[in-house]
């Protein structure tokens, strides 16, 4: 089940391992969001999400904060094996479910292979190749 980030469950941003550097506010303020994957009531979550809804595909953490309907996955990290996959899939049935207006779904990904391989072998193609960052689309999700 997703459930939005709240003040009780941010501690977990501090395991971010791609944007551990933004804070508690950035991340749950104006047009972003965070989503935890839980399971049967766990206190722990299995995979983290943060969500930007921004007018147009950011190519920089700067951009994240201009409000509009394209969703961006900035982050994602999971604790448990194949839960950073479905918290992606899932983040996007929700969405979908939840904020119609919203259809289209991008990430603001680092420029690494893991990210590469990660959301390549998800289903997502390569949108853009930005100067420190990539963006990859879920076009058919």
């Amino acid at each position: 089940m997703i459930v939005e980030v709240d003040r009780n469950l941010s501690t977990y941003f501090n395991d971010d391992p791609v944007r551990h550097h933004l804070s508690e506010e950035f991340r749950i303020t104006d047009n972003r969001k965070s989503y935890a994957l839980v399971f049967n009531g766990d206190r722990k979550p299995s995979a983290m999400i943060c969500v930007a809804f921004c007018e147009d595909v950011p190519a920089t953490e700067e951009e994240l904060v201009k409000p509009g309907n394209v969703a961006v996955f900035y982050t994602v990290w999971s604790y448990e094996k194949g839960c950073g996959t479905e918290i992606v899939f899932e983040m996007v049935d929700y969405i979908k479910e939840n904020m119609p207006e919203v259809n289209r779904f991008v990430t603001l990904s680092p420029l690494t292979q893991m990210a590469r391989n990660f959301h390549l072998k998800n289903g997502a193609v390569e949108y853009r190749m930005n100067e420190t960052t990539v963006n990859f689309e879920y076009e058919n999700r």
